[in-house]
């Protein structure tokens, strides 16, 4: 499905950058749905009171209009990480607005990236928890989600978010090479660390856990 949906993106992405103007409009369109699962993932609870986040998709989907044309002329980034950087700006922006403008930090230097919402954080523990169907598997899958998402809150930033793109966002290795703008061999790397990373705070937090 996914590969039937990207080979319908790279059509409309060649027709829109030969001028056609409906091929740009259907462009946007089909990435709308997922540029709304990624707010709703990212969105602060505190945020989401004040903003929905289909507003934050429509502001965006206006400026990629405006700027679309510059895009296809140099194509900087592969579309959806384009398009996606650009809700992440004005995210990130209404973060800093709205919420940390409240509660002001008296170190020099704040978060640039909004906290992962707690909601989120238990999505993707259940994501990297193996599933069981029993009874009793089920309970042991209970107990180690909640100390996969007590380890995640204590991975650095950017080892949270190698994971939370891999397997909240699911985007795809090129998608997420492209956004942290390394190698995939690179991405390969952090995404094998990250999990090393988080399997060893998992033993020295618990001792031995077995997924």
């Amino acid at each position: 499905m996914m590969a039937t949906q990207d080979s319908e993106a790279d059509l409309l992405l060649e027709r829109a950058g030969g001028g056609d103007v409906a091929a740009r409009e259907k462009l946007l369109v089909h990435y709308q749905e997922r540029l709304l699962q990624m707010v709703r993932l990212r969105m602060d609870r505190r945020l989401a009171a004040r903003v929905d986040p289909s507003d934050i998709v429509q502001e965006t989907l206006i400026e990629a209009v405006q700027k679309l044309s510059d895009y296809l002329r140099r194509r900087p980034l592969p579309f959806y990480p384009w398009l996606r950087q650009l809700a992440w700006e004005r995210l990130v922006d209404l973060h800093r607005r709205h919420v940390r403008a409240q509660k002001r930090s008296v170190r020099r230097e704040e978060r640039q990236c909004p906290p992962l919402p707690n909601s989120s954080a238990q999505e993707l523990a259940d994501r990297l928890v193996a599933q069981g169907s029993t009874p009793s598997a089920r309970l042991k899958r209970l107990e180690l989600r909640t100390r996969v998402k007590l380890a995640l809150s204590q991975l650095s930033e950017l080892d949270r978010e190698v994971l939370v793109m891999k397997h909240l966002e699911q985007l795809s290795t090129p998608e997420i090479a492209a956004i942290l703008k390394i190698t995939e061999g690179a991405f390969y790397t952090r995404h094998v660390r990250a999990l090393e990373r988080l399997r060893n705070l998992l033993h020295d937090t618990f001792g031995k856990v077995e997924p």
